[in-house]
Parts: C-alpha cells; sequence; structure tokens
C-alpha cells in the first residue's frame, strides 16, 4: 500500500451505497485515506434520500456526481470495494477487493436508507481500523 491508502466504493448506479460510503470515509479519515467511488452505469445524480440521509450526520454529499467506474480507477486504489450490487471490478494482483452485501436505498423512504446508513458507517469504521492501525 503507498503511503496514504486509497478505496475504491463502486456500485452499478453510484448514486447511493457507494456515495454514502465515500463520504463516511472521507469524513472519518479526516484526509489520511484517498477515497473514490464509481459505477459500470452511473445514475444522472446521487440518490435525495441517501444525500438526506448524509446531511442528517453532518456530512454533505449533496455535491458528489456519479462516475463512470474505469481500469484506471481501480488500478489507483489499495481497496476496491463492491456494495453488493453485482458489479464487478478489473482484478488486479497486489490489490484488496471486499464485496459489502447492503440493502439498496433506491426506492427506498428515509428510515430504511438510515439503516443503510449507519451499516456503512459501521464497516467504514472497521475498515478505517485495518488501514491507519
Amino acid at each position: 500500500m503507498s503511503e496514504k491508502p486509497s478505496v475504491l466504493f463502486v456500485c452499478v448506479h453510484n448514486a447511493g451505497r457507494s456515495q454514502m460510503a465515500a463520504g463516511w470515509l472521507a469524513h472519518l479519515s479526516e484526509g489520511r485515506v484517498e477515497v473514490r467511488s464509481a459505477g459500470s452505469a452511473p445514475a444522472e445524480s446521487v440518490n435525495p434520500i441517501a444525500v438526506e440521509a448524509m446531511r442528517e450526520v453532518g456530512i454533505d454529499i449533496a455535491n458528489q456526481s456519479p462516475k463512470i467506474l474505469t481500469v484506471d480507477a481501480v488500478e489507483a486504489s489499495d481497496v476496491c470495494i463492491t456494495m453488493g450490487c453485482g458489479d464487478v471490478c478489473p482484478v488486479f494482483p497486489g490489490k484488496r477487493y471486499l464485496d459489502w452485501k447492503l440493502d439498496d436505498p433506491a426506492g427506498q423512504g428515509i428510515a430504511p436508507v438510515r439503516v443503510i446508513r449507519d451499516e456503512i458507517k459501521a464497516r467504514v469504521e472497521a475498515l478505517l481500523k485495518e488501514l491507519l492501525p
């Protein structure tokens, strides 16, 4: 791993789970981790319910936009995390790959999205303990 670890969160639309995970990691790592997110079929915009759920905990992801998954983004990342949505990252030797099985916030109200948000936070906190011992 490089001096500053880097993490890529991948989900098909890059509009909910991966954006919330990137928001949590950027916030909790306080700049000590390089954070990326992307998807194979990016949506037009970030899910407004995901934005609202993150705003409730003081994290603003409203200015984020879904991005296309590129080979370069995977190559530049130490850890690639798919969000249980069937997306697959190109595989490169020396990279760590994880799949976090999480419910999709698409089409859900704020209450279930809060549960997803909090589950993502717990996983990000555990990841941070590994990346920044």
